[in-house]
C-alpha cells in the first residue's frame, strides 16, 4: 500500500536544519530549468507580485549555490494539512509506517518519503515550466509511474493535480478519498475541511496501521464517518454532519 499526499506552499523554516542534500540528475534538470526565470517571469508563474516571488528566486539561487538548508520535507511543508498531521513524538510503529506507505508529490524532488530531506521551495504542477518539450507532469510520469507500479493498494489523499502526474493507467488504480459536510440539507466538498480530514486521516492510518481499503472505512475522527451512499469502488466519502 502507498499512501499520496501532496506538497504545500507554506513552509516553516524555524526548525532545526542540516546541510544541503545533493540533488539527483533528475531534479537538476528541474532546477535548470527554472533557473533561467527572471524575477518577473518567476512573479508571473507563481502569480506574485515581484516583491514576493523575490524571496522564491532567492531560495533557488540558493540551491542552485548547493547553500540552501535541508528540512525533513514533511516538516518543512506546514499547509493546513500537514498542520493536521501528527508529526512529533511518534511511536516507532508510527514512524516505520510512514517510511513505509506515505509518498510526498513533489515537482523537483519527485515522489518521496515524508523523513526525505530537502530545501525550501516552491513548485507544483499547475505552472508553464517546461523541462525541454514536457510540462512537469509529462517529464515526472515514469518516476512517480516506477515508485508504484507494484503496489496492490493506491490512497490518493492529494488533488488531482497531483493525481494526474501518474499515467491513466496507474490512475485507473487510484482509491480517492473524499470529505462533505452536510449543511441545511446540502452535502458540500469545502477546501477547507478536506484538507484538515486528509491531515487527520493520514495520522489515524499510521496510529492504527492500515493496510486494507476496507479498514479505512473505519476512519471516525473530527465527526467524519463512511458514507457509503455515494462512495464506489475507487471512491470513499466520509460525511460530517454540520
Amino acid at each position: 500500500m502507498k499512501i499520496i499526499i501532496p506538497n504545500a506552499k507554506e513552509l516553516n523554516t524555524n526548525l532545526d536544519n542540516q546541510a544541503f542534500q545533493t540533488l539527483s540528475d533528475t531534479s537538476i534538470s528541474v532546477l535548470e530549468a527554472i533557473g533561467q526565470y527572471s524575477l518577473e517571469e518567476l512573479a508571473s508563474l507563481y502569480k506574485l507580485s515581484e516583491d514576493k516571488a523575490q524571496l522564491e528566486l532567492d531560495r533557488w539561487q540558493r540551491i542552485r549555490q548547493s547553500q540552501a538548508k535541508s528540512y525533513p520535507a514533511w516538516q518543512l511543508y506546514d499547509g493546513l494539512m500537514y498542520r493536521y498531521m501528527t508529526r512529533r513524538d511518534l511511536t516507532a510503529e508510527e514512524e516505520n509506517y510512514h517510511k513505509k506507505h506515505v509518498r510526498v508529490a513533489t515537482a523537483l524532488y519527485g515522489l518521496i518519503s515524508p523523513f526525505e530531506l530537502i530545501s525550501p521551495h516552491r513548485l507544483d504542477f499547475q505552472g508553464n515550466l517546461k523541462i525541454g518539450k514536457q510540462s512537469l507532469k509529462q517529464y515526472w510520469r515514469s518516476h512517480y509511474d516506477a515508485e508504484v507500479i507494484d503496489e496492490d493498494v493506491l490512497l490518493s489523499l492529494a488533488s488531482s493535480e497531483f493525481e494526474q502526474v501518474f499515467s491513466p493507467k496507474v490512475q485507473e488504480k487510484l482509491v480517492k478519498v473524499i470529505f462533505k459536510e452536510e449543511k441545511n440539507g446540502q452535502l458540500k466538498v469545502h477546501s477547507t475541511i478536506s484538507k484538515k480530514g486528509r491531515g487527520r486521516m493520514l495520522s489515524w492510518l499510521a496510529k492504527h496501521a492500515i493496510q486494507d481499503i476496507e479498514d479505512i472505512k473505519r476512519f471516525d475522527v473530527d465527526g467524519f464517518q463512511f458514507y457509503p451512499i455515494e462512495s464506489k469502488k475507487n471512491l470513499l466519502v466520509f460525511l460530517r454532519n454540520g
